[in-house]
């Protein structure tokens, strides 16, 4: 059985499990999909943010009291020309993948959530399926400029 844990400051953090861990086990289970993680740090600082249009909340997910998922969730600020939501990182070990956890994670993310979520997925990234398969649809590119 899957432990949803809900994380919106850092006195929230259990099960033995500190913000550095947290960012570990993203760093780690992301890989090519991930960041480094000074900017996975930085989107839970976001998060915990209580400055007016930010905030958020992560999700540790547990099996057998061992970390097993992982989620971040931020709030834009804005709501009706970007969503209010962006999931910025999921992960599941990579030992637990394919139990249907990240599923489990999503869903839970989408059931706190107040509004519209965005994600960023990489088209070769295989779990641009498992986003589509929850309900979340390519609306359009992400094209960046680089001001260099």
């Amino acid at each position: 059985m899957l432990d949803i844990q809900v994380i919106r400051k850092p006195e929230d953090f259990g099960n033995n499990l500190n913000k550095q861990e947290f960012i570990d086990f993203l760093y780690n289970q992301l890989g090519e999909f991930g960041d480094k993680k000074e900017a996975i740090s930085a989107s839970i600082d976001y998060a915990f943010s209580e400055e007016e249009g930010k905030g958020g909340y992560l999700l540790a997910a547990y099996e057998n009291k061992k970390l097993v998922g992982g989620l971040v969730m931020n709030f834009t600020g804005m709501t009706q020309y970007i969503p209010k939501n962006i999931l910025v990182y999921v992960a599941v070990h990579a030992n637990q993948r394919g139990k249907g956890l990240g599923s489990q994670i999503i869903e839970k993310a989408k059931e706190l959530c107040d509004g519209d979520i965005a994600l960023h997925v990489e088209y070769h990234n295989p779990a641009k399926r498992l986003y589509e398969r929850l309900g979340f649809t390519s609306k359009y590119a992400e094209m960046r400029f680089e001001n260099k």
